[in-house]
């Protein structure tokens, strides 16, 4: 080491302050805490392994968007919501007392190595607000209880606090409804035909066929002429069949129980869940059922003293009932500095909901009847206005159900997030978005074990420079046909006035390709599923739940599975009933489920892989029965493309080439139904009416979940069917699509009250050409002309 000079430097001298190896020591101090300071703008994800990911590691800019993309089963969800979302919340709630955490959803850890520098994850996806008839957007949002506070300090008369202004508390509800604003009505001409008598089969309700046990104790009851036509039936012996409370009767030596038939309907089957019942009976009840607005109260859901009570001459009822883009300028109008709070509050929650395009909304839609991208948006709002800085946002394609007009705003919201210091995780296939991202993952190459790997991190224009699936797809743009498909007759659709929708007279073409589009509230749902839904030979495939427990999966419920078991019976010689794993060839320990759940009381239950058949859910006698080769836990191990060339002909090949028609060939025959996204379950039940002699397909949607490769595969689908003799209507917004179809119809011109009519039909090249629509903005863009 050099020596130390011996006098200290002048403050202008060139000479070092402190020894070298003191300035090294420093520096090398210096550049671990630089080191330290760059891991902690990342979250660092080491060997994750959740699903089909296969040891992914990767690192994530903090505070930046990223975007996830990547086809359909790549494991984008695996990775965000499944491994950094789930690990975050299971940390957060591992802060808790575990008395807390026993009333707090059961998060198991991640399969993954590491995880670093997480921050809170607020999870914003699509699943569906709740079915209860008393939730609203009000309700759901809290504007309503904040119209409800409002209401008790200013309305006149006064008629008492908040509560006095809820239907959901006894002092404000209607009594006549209990606060739901319908009540309903059997529609007798569905149980009945007024034209027979009993012996006749006069009773068409389900249960009640000739010489059935209900049909016996009805006829043999005495109270009327079994052979009389119902139409003469006196007024007691009207009274008598249909509503007679129960009383005993003697028939024959027997002492029998007798109910009137709408009685016994209303005890059999209405007091039942609807989503219990059979198809049959749930289809029964859906059209012996009449809903109507509750006389007492109109439908406004309150009692007489809350409707009674008004500022500037409207009610709460009336406030509900407006749209919310006019709602909140008749907030603006209301000043009062004794809830001047509550006021500014409320108006920054309703501009809000109109920013990001819900405008056309009410505060007393019930929030059941929102789509998955509605219900996003909705959960949206409690974080626009948030304090909270360096939370991470994650977002399930957020959007689903948005019109290229409205994407734009949405971006806006993604953009707010980040620049306000978050951290913002969306899962997307859109191009509008992915250009926005300041990063971006791309996961693949393929689906399902074809999958889980990192195929490109990076800005977008490195994306759009890389050999990878969605790089060379960023670009790509559907044709216009040059020649559309000429129609062989019309559905039509008369006086549509159901929502907003102002008695729309409009015609569907018959044997082609239509696409419906519109902005969103537009009107188009409200269109197809309530005019041409339900018509004889219409065919729905919607993104509703699919009912079922979690032993349900593609083989179960598209009926794969019975030639499954009956070939390996055959095979073996053996009972089809051991190859289900719902019945005798279940594992006894785990019941067929392959896990085993452990409650551990006040803290998280813990779900483990049975160890006695080791998550294979059968027997070992069982799976020592193989059909080539392979038992019947590793058939249902198989993705649909390995079934589909395992199972050469036959029922199982026919099967599982629609699923692979519908682009579900990643998807495991073995699968939960429940880890299934909107998009697959519509796919799933589009594969199942291809099977059915249908004529007319309803899809809606159907580019949710699909990468822009696949979005040429689904528009090979649809000419497919239409080129096979049918019809086929799609509610989309794609651009691809709308390109790609017959003839178009345009319903708005903007959402709610502003939408509702037919502003455009004809071919996709006369609406680039003449129309001045939104939708030929952005369609015009698309295609470059």
């Amino acid at each position: 080491m050099p020596a130390v000079p011996s006098t200290p430097p002048t403050p202008h001298s060139d000479a070092p302050t402190t020894p070298p190896a003191v300035t090294a020591a420093t520096a090398a101090t210096a550049a671990t805490t630089a080191t330290t300071a760059d891991q902690h703008t990342v979250i660092q994800v080491r060997g994750a392994r959740e699903n089909n990911l296969r040891d992914v590691s990767l690192d994530l800019p903090k505070r930046r968007l990223t975007v996830f993309t990547g086809v359909s089963g790549s494991g984008k969800s695996s990775l965000v919501f499944s491994t950094i979302a789930a690990e975050s919340q299971r940390l957060i709630n591992e802060t808790y007392t575990a008395f807390v955490q026993s009333f707090m959803p059961s998060l198991g850890r991640p399969d993954v190595d590491a995880l670093h520098n997480l921050s809170a994850a607020i999870v914003v996806d699509q699943e569906r607000m709740g079915a209860n008839s008393r939730s609203t957007v009000g309700t759901a949002t809290d504007a309503y209880t904040m119209l409800r506070i409002i209401f008790s300090r200013l309305g006149t008369p006064h008629i008492g606090t908040s509560g006095a202004f809820s239907f959901n508390l006894a002092e404000g509800m209607c009594p006549e409804c209990e606060g739901v604003g319908e009540v309903s009505t059997i529609d007798l001409d569905q149980l009945i035909d007024r034209d027979r008598s009993l012996n006749e089969g006069a009773i068409t309700a389900p249960g009640f066929a000739v010489d059935s046990w209900y049909w016996q104790v009805l006829a043999q009851s005495g109270f009327y002429d079994p052979d009389k036509k119902l139409r003469d039936f006196t007024e007691t012996e009207w009274d008598d069949l249909l509503y007679k409370q129960n009383t005993k009767i003697k028939v024959g030596s027997s002492n029998l129980s007798y109910e009137g038939l709408v009685t016994k309907v209303q005890r059999v089957y209405l007091s039942k869940d609807r989503e219990s019942m059979q198809a049959h009976l749930r289809a029964f009840v859906d059209r012996a059922v009449v809903f109507t607005s509750c006389p007492a109260c109109g439908g406004a859901r309150l009692n007489a003293a809350a409707l009674s009570s008004t500022i500037n001459d409207v009610n709460i009822a009336q406030c509900s009932a407006m749209q919310i883009s006019d709602l909140a300028a008749f907030v603006r109008g209301i000043e009062d500095a004794s809830v001047a709070p509550i006021l500014s509050a409320l108006r920054e929650l309703l501009e809000s909901l109109v920013e990001i395009g819900l405008g056309y909304l009410s505060v007393d839609r019930p929030s059941g009847t929102l789509s998955g991208g509605e219900a996003q948006r909705v959960k949206m709002v409690r974080h626009l206005g948030s304090s909270l800085t360096d939370v991470t946002y994650v977002f399930d394609e957020p959007t689903i159900g948005l019109h290229p007009h409205d994407i734009r705003r949405m971006n806006d919201l993604l953009l707010r997030l980040r620049d306000k210091g978050n951290t913002v995780l969306v899962v997307e296939h859109k191009p509008e978005v992915i250009a926005i991202a300041d990063h971006v993952v791309d996961l693949g190459p393929g689906a399902g074990s074809n999958g889980g790997q990192i195929c490109y991190t990076g800005d977008v224009p490195g994306l759009r420079a890389s050999d990878t699936l969605t790089g060379r797809h960023l670009g790509h743009r559907a044709q216009l046909r040059e020649r559309v498909r000429q129609p062989r007759g019309q559905l039509a659709i008369r006086g549509a006035d159901t929502h907003n929708l102002k008695n729309v007279d409009v015609d569907v073409p018959l044997g082609v390709l239509t696409v419906v589009t519109g902005v969103a509230g537009s009107g188009k749902s409200s269109l197809i599923h309530g005019y041409l839904s339900g018509r004889e030979g219409v065919v729905v495939a919607d993104q509703s739940p699919i009912r079922g427990s979690r032993r349900s999966n593609p083989a179960t419920y598209t009926g794969l599975l019975s030639p499954i078991r009956t070939a390996f019976a055959k095979a073996n010689g053996v009972k089809p009933a051991l190859f289900s794993a719902n019945s005798e060839g279940a594992c006894p320990n785990c019941n067929g489920l392959g896990l085993v759940y452990t409650d551990l009381a006040m803290m998280a239950g813990v779900a483990s892989i049975c160890e006695e058949c080791e998550g294979k859910r059968f027997t070992p006698k069982v799976l020592t029965y193989t059909l080539r080769d392979r038992n019947i836990s590793e058939v249902l191990g198989m993705s649909v493309a390995e079934a589909y060339a395992f199972f050469p002909s036959g029922q199982s090949h026919t099967i599982l080439g629609r699923l692979n028609d519908v682009g579900l060939s990643y998807l495991r025959l073995g699968q939960p139904l429940n880890t299934l996204s909107g998009g697959e379950r519509q796919r799933l039940k589009l594969a199942i009416h291809m099977a059915e002699k249908s004529s007319t397909y309803v899809l809606d949607e159907p580019t949710t979940g699909l990468h822009l490769a696949d979005v040429d595969q689904l528009l090979a689908l649809l000419d497919r069917l239409v080129d096979d003799g049918n019809t086929v209507v799609v509610i989309e917004h794609h651009q691809a699509v709308m390109a790609h179809a017959d003839w178009l119809i345009d319903l708005g011109p903007g959402g709610g009250h502003d939408g509702g009519r037919v502003i455009f039909e004809g071919t996709p090249m006369d609406l680039v050409k003449t129309a001045d629509t939104l939708t030929a903005v952005h369609l015009r863009e698309y295609v470059g002309v």
